[in-house]
């Protein structure tokens, strides 16, 4: 098959299109030519906003976007976040010091935590806070919970900047609990470039680093890195792992990738 290059990639739309995802391996056997003349045209594409390059291949170009309101971001995805958020949970332990940083999944798990004895919680998310309270109050478990200082962020109800890591370095922790923006290998990433230095130093200063992430941010860039994928212990998701991702040398092969029931149930 002959094409020139405005014809593969007309094509090659069509095939994003219907499928979301092209391999530049199998491209290349469709259309007979060299992997590097497809890797030419999906660059040309990239340019021209047609779609993203991700490893191996490409996907349907998705713009970064502004953050939703942490009250509209609490609808979308629901059931995967309680889903991911019970699953969370499970995994503390009495006697655990744990960090949980802003964000409606990481806001589920801070429902879920219960039937746990001398722990402590630092937090730098007003959401968790008030929720961990109520939980005290009602001796849901049993320990302290410290909110970290910092600028306020009053739409994603979050502390963040300068203090709060000042604060954070502070801590050793066993086990961090974090969510992003996006995961898009090497990188994981958030909105807000304040909100996600401290989710970096929270990744910095744990022995474990659990990443709860619903699948619409399974292949999502957004606009600052928290960390990269391999300083990740476990994520846990309601998707499994893409396929692709196995063979990405970028992506850390110890991780855990934990899919649970959610919006597919």
């Amino acid at each position: 098959m002959s094409l020139l290059s405005q014809e593969r990639q007309s094509m090659i739309m069509n095939a994003l299109n219907e499928k979301g995802k092209v391999l530049v391996a199998e491209l290349a056997i469709l259309f007979e030519v060299t992997p590097e003349t497809i890797r030419r045209d999906l660059h040309i594409m990239e340019e021209e906003r047609k779609l993203t390059r991700v490893h191996g291949g490409a996907i349907l170009y998705s713009k970064t976007q502004n953050e939703p309101h942490f009250e509209q971001k609490q609808n979308m995805m629901y059931k995967a976040k309680c889903a991911i958020g019970k699953k969370a949970a499970s995994f503390i332990e009495d006697g655990d010091v744990i960090v949980i940083d802003v964000g409606t999944t990481t806001l589920q798990l801070s429902k879920e935590i219960k039937d746990v004895t001398n722990i402590t919680i630092v937090t730098n998310s007003i959401a968790a806070a008030y929720v961990l309270n109520d939980s005290l109050e009602r001796k849901q478990f049993d320990g302290k919970v410290i909110v970290v200082g910092g600028n306020l962020n009053p739409e994603q109800k979050s502390l963040s900047g300068t203090v709060t890591c000042r604060m954070l370095e502070e801590f050793q922790f066993n086990k961090a609990f974090i969510s992003c923006g996006g995961i898009m290998p090497p990188d994981i990433n958030d909105y807000d470039m304040e909100e996600a230095n401290a989710s970096s130093m929270m990744v910095k200063q744990a022995n474990q680093v659990f990443l709860l992430a619903d699948s619409s941010k399974v292949n999502h860039r957004s606009f600052s890195r928290i960390c990269d994928l391999s300083d990740i212990d476990y994520v846990i998701c309601d998707k499994d792992i893409p396929e692709e991702w196995k063979l990405d040398q970028r992506v850390n092969h110890q991780l855990k990738w934990i899919a649970v029931g959610g919006d597919r149930t």
